[in-house]
């Protein structure tokens, strides 16, 4: 079974390593759009299998993951920071609130595709103007939804509490994604 990841994320590349799988990191050039009238809680899922439609054709063996992390504030969805600015904004929007944070994972193979989503809710303490700007300056979160990393600073420091899987607040549920893979495995052997 070859193993394809579809991700520029560094956390996913890193959480799949530690899960004990070889694979190969692979683009994929698509818009991550999706329709206005789709639920919140649908959204990381459709972008997830969006993704994997946009991949080239499998071969028999392969199996490609792709994921999508949406957080979304009282039904709000908060995407990835344009600047300083707009990552600061969000901070203060999450400070003192309660958010949920959604993966979507997508496992293809050559005839089967399999979606799931896993969601986690995370509760900030008050996160002051010059914790933001600390945080923002420090550790750049211009890559994440909602403008943080929960590994990272603000995480260690302002989480108050949290219901659900860590790694999927991190960006990847691994206990889908391992049971899916040697679910495939044992279908292979």
């Amino acid at each position: 079974m070859k193993i394809l990841l579809a991700s520029n994320s560094p956390r996913r590349k890193e959480l799949l390593q530690n899960l004990g799988f070889k694979f190969e990191v692979v683009s994929i050039n698509c818009d991550e759009v999706y329709p206005d009238h789709l639920e919140v809680e649908n959204v990381a899922a459709y972008l997830s299998e969006l993704k994997a439609e946009a991949f080239r054709p499998l071969e028999a063996g392969e199996v490609l993951i792709t994921a999508d992390t949406v957080v979304a504030l009282n039904q709000k969805i908060l995407g990835k920071p344009k600047d300083a600015i707009h990552a600061k904004e969000m901070l203060l929007e999450l400070s003192d609130n309660t958010h949920q944070v959604f993966t979507g994972i997508t496992l293809k193979t050559k005839t089967e595709t399999f979606t799931q989503t896993d969601v986690a809710e995370v509760s900030f303490d008050t996160i002051s103007s010059e914790e933001a700007d600390y945080y923002i300056t420090h550790f750049k979160p211009f890559d994440k939804a909602g403008s943080y990393g929960i590994q990272e600073w603000l995480g260690m420091a302002k989480i108050k509490n949290m219901k659900g899987n860590y790694y999927t607040i991190m960006g990847l549920p691994t206990h889908l994604v391992y049971k899916i893979l040697k679910d495939l495995e044992h279908k292979a052997s």
